[in-house]
């Protein structure tokens, strides 16, 4: 473990500091919120992802302060939009003070409450998204990963944090509703049919799904 680390501060050590998304770090940690941003290589992937994949329309579970936010953002088109849903509406203020002074105010809107009720509104109201992101509670990531494939238009990408669980995922000892879904989760991004899906080790785990057309 302690050599994966090393490996990711080299690679981290390789860019330069993003002052922008330093000063989110910095909101966060003066609001008293949880420091658990997603990590800045995988940050620096989600623009690459959304770029790549020339999403217009990408969907965040879990907004936080806005990191994540502005990292999906700088991947967008100028058409492009991101929706945000967030259960605190603190935490969606604050996200979105952020995402309008790193220049995306105009690109992001926010559902504030449960996700599960947010993605059912979603539905409801016809939308389709291109890219997902999910970072928000793990014990319900089986779920935003069903709403996704329903949300999405074929070919999207879905995208999920935090797989390891600190470690846990992949002790055997642990045996906690978050850490089983987890693992299911996990399972369902390797072997379900309507996806094509790769686990990334790095950090604290990252899974990645196509959504096949």
């Amino acid at each position: 473990m302690e050599s994966n680390w090393t490996q990711e501060s080299y690679a981290d050590s390789l860019f330069d500091k993003d002052e922008t998304l330093e000063r989110v770090l910095e909101s966060i940690r003066k609001q008293g919120m949880p420091e658990i941003s997603v990590a800045p290589g995988y940050g620096r992937l989600l623009t690459l992802l959304v770029r790549m994949n020339r999403a217009e329309k990408v969907l965040e579970i879990g907004a936080l302060g806005g990191y994540s936010g502005i990292c999906l953002a700088r991947g967008l088109t100028e058409r492009g939009k991101l929706t945000s849903l967030e259960l605190k509406q603190p935490y969606a203020d604050l996200a979105y003070e952020n995402l309008k002074l790193a220049g995306f105010g105009e690109q992001v809107e926010y559902y504030v409450g449960e996700a599960l009720d947010s993605l059912q509104r979603l539905a409801e109201e016809g939308r389709r998204f291109d890219f997902f992101f999910i970072d928000a509670d793990k014990g319900n990531y089986l779920n935003y990963l069903e709403w996704a494939i329903k949300l999405a238009r074929p070919g999207a990408l879905i995208v999920g944090d935090n797989t390891f669980m600190r470690g846990k995922t992949i002790n055997p000892n642990e045996k906690g509703n978050a850490v089983t879904r987890m693992r299911e989760f996990n399972q369902r991004i390797a072997r379900d049919p309507r996806l094509d899906g790769v686990m990334l080790p790095a950090y604290d785990g990252l899974a990645i799904a196509r959504v096949k057309g």
